[in-house]
């Protein structure tokens, strides 16, 4: 049946397509490119700073050491009194790069256009310490200002470093104000690890690599359990509902549907792990939820994939609970997955602003369309049921396919007519 054909052909190129989805919105996480100053102001390079919604656009001239740069830090509301700083810390050390920073502050208070100035930061300072004092700094600094563009504070300043300078470390936070005086930023990994090594000249980070790596797990754990859990898994469902009231497509249906659904466990086994990591590596960063949910995911999957050696044959006596274990533990998976996901976007709008704001918007439209075919094959594989019952005169309640409901990981079958 050609109809059946298409739809075989359908379900199979959503696995591809979501997966090219999730990797061209992976593509589209640099935003620093698309920002235009309202100003005449012009950078020839620009770096989005991996944590805290930040970004750093700059012009440097080498020869004579003049660094223009502009630092934006998004989400920070109007009505919130906040402060924000970028700073170089002049010793080059990236692994504890806050004592000594050379820092340019602006301060942003409810009603009030933000305020700049320079604070040098005590070599023997310490996280916990740091109130940023208003003073000198070793660098000249020229044109120094703050202002505010809907959610963001953005320091503007020219900074003049010593001829010839190739690479600097920099560090970037924000934390609350008490009246007009910073207060100690948050600890979390987002903020501790607000820091790397620049190259001025290509703007490549070398040290402080730990931002990028995190960032980088992040987009990897993201997108493996988005394609697996998330849309691999109900796509595996899908085959099995609907692809198996159509008699040409027995057994294939069965095979396609282990093969999608198997794929998707070994996948999202993976996507599983880079979470692990990434929690191990994030110190001071608790998802409790989101990862309660995971464990309890990677859990219920690895009960289906057992469940298939303890299947009983189709007409055994208790194969018919054997298929309510199944059906229950999968819907439950599948559920649990998609939510959790969005747990995961989340979390992430929580630490790093709306960046990943169009991989969520990639997902929902995956979830959309897969929800679209469902409806419309809920509707078809009712109407095809029914009329060959009517063709083949089938009583209700016999069971003419005799499977004794589905096979495979996660599905619902058909017998007489469509569960539901």
């Amino acid at each position: 049946m050609n109809l059946m054909k298409m739809m075989m052909r359908l379900v199979l190129g959503l696995c591809v397509v979501s997966s090219v989805v999730f990797t061209y919105s992976s593509a589209q996480t640099q935003t620093c490119l698309s920002y235009s100053f309202s100003s005449s102001r012009n950078f020839t390079t620009c770096r989005d700073l991996p944590y805290q919604n930040a970004f750093l656009h700059w012009t440097y001239d080498r020869s004579t050491g003049k660094l223009e740069i502009a630092y934006r830090h998004g989400g920070i509301s109007s009505s919130a009194n906040r402060w924000v700083e970028w700073g170089i810390n002049p010793n080059n050390n990236a692994v504890n790069a806050m004592p000594g920073t050379q820092a340019l502050v602006a301060t942003s208070q409810s009603g009030n256009t933000p305020s700049a100035y320079t604070s040098a930061i005590s070599s023997s300072a310490n996280v916990e310490g740091t109130q940023l004092t208003q003073g000198n700094i070793m660098y000249t600094v020229i044109g120094l200002s703050a202002a505010r563009v809907n959610d963001e504070v953005i320091i503007f300043a020219t900074v003049m470093l010593p001829a010839g300078t190739t690479s600097l470390v920099h560090v970037w936070q924000e934390g609350p104000l008490a009246g007009t005086t910073p207060q100690r930023h948050d600890l979390t990994s987002e903020h501790t690890n607000s820091k790397e090594t620049l190259d001025l000249v290509s703007g490549v980070t070398q040290a402080g690599a730990s931002g990028d790596d995190l960032r980088r797990k992040r987009n990897v754990h993201g997108v493996l359990n988005a394609v697996s859990w998330g849309t691999m898994l109900p796509i595996g469902a899908i085959i099995a509902r609907y692809l198996k009231v159509f008699k040409s497509a027995d057994p294939a249906w069965f095979y396609l549907h282990i093969i999608c659904q198997t794929s998707a466990y070994i996948i999202g086994v993976g996507g599983w792990a880079y979470g692990l990591k990434l929690g191990h590596d994030s110190v001071g960063v608790e998802y409790d939820t989101h990862r309660a949910l995971g464990i309890t995911i990677f859990c219920l999957g690895t009960l289906q994939v057992f469940a298939l050696f303890l299947r009983p044959n189709k007409d055994h006596k208790y194969r018919i609970y054997w298929n309510f274990y199944h059906y229950l533990v999968g819907y439950a998976t599948i559920i649990i997955s998609i939510v959790n996901i969005f747990k995961g976007f989340n979390a992430l709008e929580n630490s790093v602003g709306d960046r990943y704001e169009n991989w969520k918007h990639a997902y929902i439209g995956v979830i959309a369309c897969l929800g679209g075919i469902a409806l419309l094959l809920e509707a078809f594989t009712w109407i095809v049921v029914l009329k060959r019952k009517n063709t083949e005169g089938i009583p209700n309640g016999v069971n003419n396919n005799n499977n004794n409901g589905a096979n495979g990981i996660t599905g619902v079958g058909y017998e007489s007519k469509p569960r539901v």
